[in-house]
């Protein structure tokens, strides 16, 4: 883990408008310091301790634990706040802070009692399993490397998932595994990409590890976690936000970012229309261009329906959790499944809306090397080919074998 001074942290309990305007207060420094994240692959380990000073790491973690235990539209206003800011760090923070939530949510108390004990939990996860985990004695020993393991330089754990060998050579089980900082090695490897130079998505090598058989929960998928009648956790801590599933969650983390990210494109269209003056005659402002006005409007439009439709799928994701807890209806695959295909659905919008009405018009010397329109362009077209937008079309199809009930081709 990068190591900074210890944070003095505000050990007062901030209500969650705090948190959002602690985040919005921290916009202009992340802009200003966008370079610098790049540069090193991840947030400045200063800009690290005031997420932990301003108490962001703590809002996934339960109370029981002294954490803030906030409701995931507060995570997910100062995660796109964070990203109006710089989409880089708010990822690199995102990916770290969020899986507390999962967590708090799945594992027993034994385990959240090491995990949130000392109130230094950040846990990078990856859902590719790449490691292979052999029982022993007291736990399983682990081998392999994780890539894109966003958040990790900060991570006092790692979350992800492994194949367990069966000891009469059948087939590896899929598992789920919480591992200690102390694990796993950084293989500092990231920064070369297009875009999202400043995630910290490294990649983490298992090389011999051990780690005791409670961390390992066996025949389990993160994205497949049966909630029917609650969690471990949404009985231990009494709350129906851990009784969630995991794909739509992490969804939203990345549609969060998204819309941050083009609200930090939109305001640096506004300054430019404020600064720069058409090319054709009559030469004026862009401000007053009606032209420019009808672009900015657009934009504005489609990103505001694109923030206001993510507030309602987390509505609706906390009216799933509730359900699943007091009985009267059971958060099921296929509503984690459909609620993360609207999410993503958004995610693609906002990249069009991007291409389409604000990096057409805003001139080529907006896209110079170190340019904000540069920047944002990068770290967007990054998040699109990411893993989860890419499986668009396959997921369309899943959707409708879901949906209509179709078996799948290979089981047909």
């Amino acid at each position: 883990m990068t190591t900074a001074p210890a944070a003095q942290r505000d050990l007062t309990v901030p209500s969650e408008e705090e948190l959002v305007e602690r985040a919005r207060a921290m916009r202009d420094e992340l802009l200003a310091r966008q370079e610098e994240a790049e540069r090193l692959t991840h947030i400045p380990a200063d800009v690290h301790e005031k997420f932990l000073a301003n108490r962001f790491y703590d809002m996934f973690v339960p109370k029981l634990y002294g954490g803030l235990e906030v409701a995931p539209k507060t995570f997910f206003e100062v995660c796109k706040e964070l990203a109006r800011g710089d989409m880089g760090s708010a990822w690199c923070f995102a990916l770290a802070a969020n899986h507390a939530l999962h967590v708090a949510s799945w594992y027993p108390k034994d385990v959240q009692d090491r995990a949130f004990g000392n109130g230094d939990f950040r846990a990078a996860s990856v859902s590719a399993p790449t490691v292979k985990a052999q029982r022993t004695e007291g736990g399983y020993v682990l081998n392999g490397v994780v890539d894109y393991c966003s958040g990790i330089p900060y991570s006092t754990w790692y979350l992800g998932q492994c194949m367990v060998q069966q000891e009469d050579d059948s087939a590896p089980v899929m598992g789920m595994f919480l591992a200690p900082e102390k694990t796993f090695e950084r293989l500092h490897n990231w920064g070369d990409s297009i875009g999202l130079k400043s995630t910290g998505s490294e990649s983490i090598r298992f090389t011999d590890a051990f780690v005791e058989a409670d961390l390992v929960i066996e025949d389990a998928n993160m994205i497949d976690i049966g909630v029917k009648d609650g969690t471990v956790g949404s009985q231990l801590h009494g709350n129906p936000m851990y009784a969630g599933r995991g794909l739509l969650t992490f969804t939203l983390s990345l549609a969060s970012l998204a819309v941050g990210g083009l609200y930090h494109a939109l305001d640096e269209f506004e300054r430019l229309m404020r600064t720069r003056k058409t090319p054709l005659p009559p030469v004026q402002l862009r401000l007053y261009d009606v032209d420019y006005q009808r672009h900015y409007g657009s934009a504005w439009t489609k990103i505001r329906t694109a923030e206001l439709t993510l507030d309602g799928v987390i509505a609706k994701h906390a009216e799933y959790c509730q359900g699943t807890v007091d009985g009267s209806r059971e958060y099921t695959f296929l509503d984690d499944w459909s609620l993360a295909c609207v999410v993503r659905e958004l995610i693609v919008q906002l990249w069009e809306t991007l291409e389409h009405d604000l990096l057409r018009v805003v001139g080529s010397g907006s896209m110079r090397q170190g340019e904000r329109f540069d920047r944002i362009f990068r770290d967007m077209t990054s998040l699109v080919t990411h893993r989860n937008p890419m499986l668009r079309e396959q997921a369309f199809r899943n959707t409708a074998n879901l949906l209509l009930e179709i078996p799948p081709p290979e089981a047909r």
